[in-house]
This record gives C-alpha cells, sequence and structure tokens, in this order.
C-alpha cells in the first residue's frame, strides 16, 4: 500500500445462509453496500465483479471483518424472527438520484408488517405519478431485505415484482406476518 493506503475504497463481502437461501454481504467503510439473493457461485461472482468495476476496488471475501459481523448479526435475527428494524449504517454509493431517494424514503418509513403501494411511495417522495419508476427503483435496491423493497406492492392487492423472485418476496413478507406462510 502506498502512503495514501488509508483513503483507499476497502470492500470486504461474505455469503451467509438465511431463511430465503444464500445471501452475499458486502460492505464498505461506510456501511452495508451490497446484498445479493441466490448467492450461488455463479451469482456471487458475477456480484463481486459488478462490485469491483462499480466501486474500483476487489472485493475481499471477510466473515470476520467487523465491517460485516453486525450486518450478518443482524441478517440472522431479522431470519430468525428476533430483529424487526435494522440498524446498520448503508452505503448508498450504487444507486443515486430518484431511485435512491425513494428506497431512503421506503427505509425509513415503511415499518416491519407493513407495506405499501408503488403509487404511495411515489407521493410521499412528492412524484405522486410515478408508480413506474417506484417499481424501477426497486428493481435496482442494491439492498434489499436491509431496505425492504418487499414491502412494496401493487394497490390492487397483487403482491408486484420483484427482483429475488415472487416466491422470495412472499417468503419474507410472510416472515413479516403480512402474508400466511406458503404452504409449499
Amino acid at each position: 500500500m502506498d502512503s495514501h493506503g488509508q483513503y483507499e475504497q476497502q470492500v470486504v463481502w461474505a455469503v451467509v445462509d438465511s431463511g430465503i437461501g444464500p445471501l452475499l454481504l458486502a460492505a464498505t467503510r461506510e456501511g452495508l453496500v451490497n446484498v445479493v439473493f441466490h448467492a450461488t457461485d455463479a451469482v456471487r461472482d458475477r456480484a463481486l465483479k459488478g462490485l469491483a468495476s462499480r466501486l474500483g476496488v476487489e472485493p475481499v471475501e471477510a466473515l470476520d471483518s467487523p465491517l460485516l459481523a453486525e450486518a450478518i448479526r443482524q441478517v440472522d435475527e431479522y431470519f430468525a424472527g428476533k430483529r424487526r428494524d435494522f440498524e446498520l449504517p448503508l452505503d448508498w454509493s450504487l444507486i443515486s438520484g430518484f431511485n435512491r431517494q425513494v428506497l431512503r424514503e421506503l427505509a425509513a418509513g415503511v415499518p416491519y408488517g407493513a407495506v405499501v403501494g408503488y403509487g404511495d411511495l411515489a407521493g410521499r417522495v412528492g412524484q405522486p405519478g410515478a408508480a413506474q419508476a417506484v417499481g424501477a427503483a426497486m428493481g435496482s435496491n442494491p439492498l434489499p431485505v436491509v431496505v425492504p423493497c418487499h414491502r412494496v406492492v401493487e394497490s390492487d392487492g397483487g403482491i408486484g415484482g420483484f427482483g429475488g423472485g415472487l416466491e422470495t418476496k412472499r417468503k419474507l413478507l410472510a416472515l413479516e406476518g403480512v402474508l400466511p406462510e406458503p404452504l409449499f
């Protein structure tokens, strides 16, 4: 490392088991930066390549990193039904503009066990006609589960789309008591 080493970005990652399969968690010094569903080796490798190119540094596997330890603990507690709110520093650098605004509102304003419509969420950020744009913002959420895009549903009662797949969305909503447990 050169003399500016302390300013260099650092990205650490780990894959953890969860109630919805393996999750890749990645963090920087700023906070948790990425959560990736269905983190098989292929998905993990693709996600790490993407992180490397977007953050300009090679992510390092570090299960014991203090940057990740708290995130891993809170994710475990959430899936065990012992935690309703994530209290983690978040690094928002993978998302900007309207998408970041919507996701921050979602994280702050839609608690565990509640859901919100795409249009309602658009209204909360002062863009009442932007339901589709909210859908796109949810699809680009780099921090699913922790920033709870699974809580955004269609106003007619439909479950809406989900980057992690509808089965995963149903399981998360069931965990939070919004939906009955899936039968299969």
